[in-house]
């Protein structure tokens, strides 16, 4: 009798699982209920709801605490990415004004002075650069201990020149963290690099051409202080993000040279030196 659809017995009843199904014990499909419970059921669960925006953050200026803007420019020391080497520093004053452009020759060998990217080459050095100890003291010097560091991925400049955080300085401001921007299609947050904040944000396109550490400095500063001039002003700060985030970025150097002078330029995608990756 029953056992002329003996593979869609197996087969739990759709209907009978939502408690409609009407043919009762003729039906084709099984009514077992444990088979009902383990299957998945029909209906899909609700999708999420997009995760807010979190608020943008807020920076408080601290009154008599001096803000500057370090930048770092790298020479390449060998063909692995990470082996870099200071070769020139910028400090840049709250007013936007430099205080200071030391360019330092590095020992050792170098490998390329990646000259499209940072500006630097051999004249430029041998006429200018000086000992990194010598530049050091220079910088600490014009340094306040309680200062705050303004830069793009500034963690990685105090890297560079093993400054330490309570010790050579009081704090930083990374400019990336200040200028992303919640992108509610993925429910994340987009970062952006320094050349497409001021191309969106000052109106300064870099257009390709080589950085300097004091260019940089003076933008990171102009950066931080429209930042805070716009923080409180809640539909100026979402033009801003919206031109962020609708402006194509350019490809950066190393996106479009992912080797240059047999130099590896740490781009993840189509790093082939082998060496890790630290951020």
């Amino acid at each position: 009798g029953a056992g002329g659809g003996g593979g869609k017995k197996s087969t739990p009843c759709v209907f009978f699982r939502k408690g409609t199904c009407r043919n009762g014990d003729a039906c084709p499909f099984s009514h077992d209920p444990t088979l009902a419970a383990s299957s998945p059921p029909n209906n899909k669960p609700p999708r999420p709801a997009p995760a807010s925006a979190p608020a943008p953050m807020m920076v408080e200026l601290m009154p008599g605490v001096p803000y500057v803007a370090l930048d770092v420019e790298c020479v390449a020391t060998a063909p692995e990415h990470n082996c870099r080497a200071t070769a020139q520093i910028a400090l840049v004053s709250h007013s936007e004004q430099p205080i200071l452009n030391l360019y330092v020759k590095p020992e050792g060998n170098i490998a390329s002075y990646l000259e499209p990217l940072t500006g630097l080459n051999k004249e430029l050095l041998d006429t200018h650069g000086m000992p990194i100890a010598q530049a050091m003291a220079i910088l600490r010097e014009h340094l306040p201990k309680n200062s705050v560091l303004v830069g793009q991925n500034i963690k990685k400049d105090v890297e560079w020149l093993e400054l330490q955080e309570g010790v050579d300085f009081g704090g930083m401001v990374d400019l990336s963290a200040l200028f992303r921007v919640w992108n509610s299609k993925y429910s994340s947050f987009t970062y952006f690099g320094l050349d497409h904040a001021s191309t969106c944000c000052l109106g300064q396109a870099n257009d390709g051409a080589a950085h300097n550490a004091v260019t940089d400095a003076v933008k990171s500063m102009q950066l931080f202080n429209l930042y805070c001039r716009t923080q409180n002003n809640r539909e100026e700060l979402s033009k801003m993000h919206a031109k962020l985030l609708a402006t194509p970025v350019a490809a950066s150097f190393a996106k479009q040279n992912p080797t240059y002078e047999g130099c590896c330029m740490g781009n993840r995608k189509t790093c082939k030196c082998g060496a890790p990756f630290f951020s």
